[in-house]
């Protein structure tokens, strides 16, 4: 298997996570995560090296100015967020398929570093209405950081021309099924090897 990359971005409440937790449970043995790289503070349970590298944000402009990564953003002021380059190393030395789970922005911007090795698929609600009301029900956001989070999902859908497929997570049983669909026939036709890009 060639240097594959699978880029899968959403807004938030879409179901992303676990449309990419499931894809990783079908090919346990030929796919694995990409742990991004942050600059800030580990919260709760979280290891460096396991849900990110974590980094301070002078460390993570030195890695800037070496052009150690793939993309990243600074989302907030001295927050940064990025692909290593090491890391899509790191998975590709064990003939591995590398899998993004990240933001909008942060997947336009893979499938252009990428090109013909990375697919890129968005995920939406089938509406704005239905996004709403999984975010109320998830319980974890107070009323205006939910209409945060719809005004910017508002934002994000007009970026979804911009992947090579989009996926309408209406029922979830069907959403597996259409990205298991998806996915095996990316892997199964015969792309170029992209390596030399990093």
């Amino acid at each position: 298997m060639d240097n594959k990359v699978l880029i899968f971005s959403a807004p938030s409440g879409s179901g992303k996570s676990t449309i990419v937790n499931h894809i990783l449970g079908v090919y346990p043995d030929s796919m694995e995560f990409s742990v991004s790289a942050t600059s800030r503070p580990p919260r709760g349970e979280e290891v460096h090296g396991r849900e990110y590298y974590f980094m301070s944000p002078e460390e993570f402009r030195k890695l800037i100015d070496e052009d150690k990564f793939v993309e990243f953003e600074e989302v907030y002021e001295g927050r940064f967020y990025g692909t290593l380059k090491s890391e899509c190393e790191r998975i590709w030395a064990a003939g591995h398929v590398i899998i993004f789970d990240v933001d909008v922005k942060g997947g336009v911007n893979l499938k252009k570093y990428f090109g013909k090795a990375a697919l890129s698929i968005f995920i939406q609600a089938p509406s704005v209405e239905v996004l709403r009301d999984r975010l109320i029900k998830r319980g974890t956001d107070s009323p205006e950081a939910i209409e945060e989070r719809v005004a910017k999902a508002g934002e994000e859908m007009a970026y979804a021309p911009q992947f090579d497929y989009v996926l309408v997570n209406d029922d979830l049983s069907t959403a597996f099924a259409e990205s298991e669909k998806v996915v095996e026939d990316f892997l199964d036709d015969g792309r170029l090897n992209y390596s030399t890009f990093i």
